[in-house]
């Protein structure tokens, strides 16, 4: 019987212990690389895109030779104005991506070391690059559309004769979310939340190329689609794939979603439930790498991605 893929010694290319024994220096250079990967690290200016720069290596830091504007590593990047030395922040990438269901922000920041909200931010800046990724991808082929419902859980009354029936809309929270999830056959993941799974009816025309073929369920609203893609149904409630039609890879994404909310993060925000989907996609997309590949993946992506608006200063701003 062959050995699963993440099992096996090829998964593993990335360590912790590898990571803090090489030290500052080489996280450094690691970041370098992925930054400017096409001069295999050595740096021009992000600015005018000048080669001839001065290493001011007292500091970590560049100065253009043309404009004489200094810049780092991570100018202009997810990590401007970082606090955390490299090598602490390629630690949190590796215990990042080694969590194939999701990670914890109190978790993080013990393994770490740090205050929780440093972690926090931290993460959601990793979930904003790694999200980009298909921020403006098309789907095509075969996709699977699917939706379910995340949060606004209703606590049953202790008396009987107090309790209610939470599966009318007017006894539900206003805290309950759908996210609805387009899965293309043997490619990416993406997904989007509303307050309404049938919304999501935009969304697939938005993202997948009309003429595609879509396989989903039964769920009435699906139906508006038939005029513009090949419609594949199946009726989960006689069989969940049939002659080849089937929506398992969006179950595989969402039991991989419901796991990292109930397991690790307990409590999402209907805000940053988007971001957490984008996660779980992010993960289901890439299980076939190994986790030294999906650091630098995802290093190089928040490399590429420009300064987090959202992010940057969060807490400040929630103090004000």
């Amino acid at each position: 019987m062959a050995q699963h893929f993440l099992l096996s010694a090829a998964a593993r290319t990335l360590s912790l212990r590898s990571v803090f024994s090489e030290g500052e220096e080489a996280a450094y250079r690691r970041f370098c690389r992925l930054r400017w990967p096409e001069t295999d690290g050595a740096p021009h200016c992000p600015v005018c895109g000048c080669m001839d720069v001065y290493d001011l290596s007292t500091r970590r830091r560049f100065k253009c030779a043309a404009c004489h504007r200094q810049f780092s590593v991570t100018s202009g990047t997810i990590f401007a104005s970082r606090k955390l030395s490299f090598v602490d922040l390629l630690g949190a990438i590796c215990l990042f991506v080694n969590a194939s269901k999701g990670l914890s922000a109190v978790q993080l920041s013990r393994d770490l070391d740090v205050q929780h909200k440093t972690a926090f931010v931290l993460m959601h800046k990793l979930r904003e690059a790694l999200a980009a990724e298909v921020s403006e991808i098309q789907l095509e082929g075969e996709v699977e559309v699917d939706g379910a419902v995340f949060g606004g859980h209703v606590r049953p009354a202790n008396l009987r004769e107090e309790r209610v029936d939470r599966r009318l809309s007017s006894n539900r929270s206003g805290k309950r979310r759908a996210v609805v999830v387009l899965r293309q056959r043997g490619g990416r993941t993406v997904t989007r939340p509303f307050l309404r799974e049938a919304q999501g009816v935009d969304f697939a025309r938005e993202r997948i190329v009309p003429g595609s073929v879509i396989s989903a369920d039964e769920v009435a609203h699906w139906d508006l689609l038939e005029p513009d893609f090949n419609m594949q149904r199946i009726n989960h409630s006689e069989a969940y794939s049939l002659n080849g039609i089937h929506t398992n890879g969006a179950e595989s994404f969402f039991s991989r979603l419901r796991r990292m909310i109930a397991g690790q993060h307990l409590k999402v925000e209907g805000r940053y439930l988007g971001t957490y989907a984008a996660h779980a996609a992010w993960l289901e997309d890439h299980r076939k790498e190994s986790n030294g590949r999906l650091a630098d993946r995802l290093i190089g992506g928040a490399l590429a991605a420009p300064v987090s608006r959202e992010w940057k200063g969060y807490w400040q701003r929630r103090a004000a």
